[in-house]
């Protein structure tokens, strides 16, 4: 799991039965190391947000009909406050 900032948003009017209804959020990762990213958003994210997103078959767990869908990261929490 990561921690990165929303910093827009992807629309595609086209896409496979199991991400129908979802949103998609570009993510830039806060370690420089990782590229950006585009998460589908379980959690109502918003851009300029600091969000925690899940990788893989993490990223599919606890997501009704989602088990099979060809997701590779999920928007899974906003932070609220970081302590550095």
């Amino acid at each position: 799991m990561i921690v990165g900032k929303v910093t827009g948003s992807i629309v595609s009017t086209r896409k496979v039965e199991e991400l129908v209804g979802n949103k998609f959020l570009i993510v830039e990762p806060l370690d420089k190391e990782i590229k950006p990213m585009i998460a589908v958003d379980r959690v109502g994210a918003g851009i300029g947000e600091k969000v925690l997103v899940a990788f893989g078959s993490a990223a599919r767990i606890n997501q009704e009909q989602m088990e099979m869908a060809p997701i590779d990261a999920a928007i899974v929490g906003i932070v609220d406050e970081d302590k550095e």
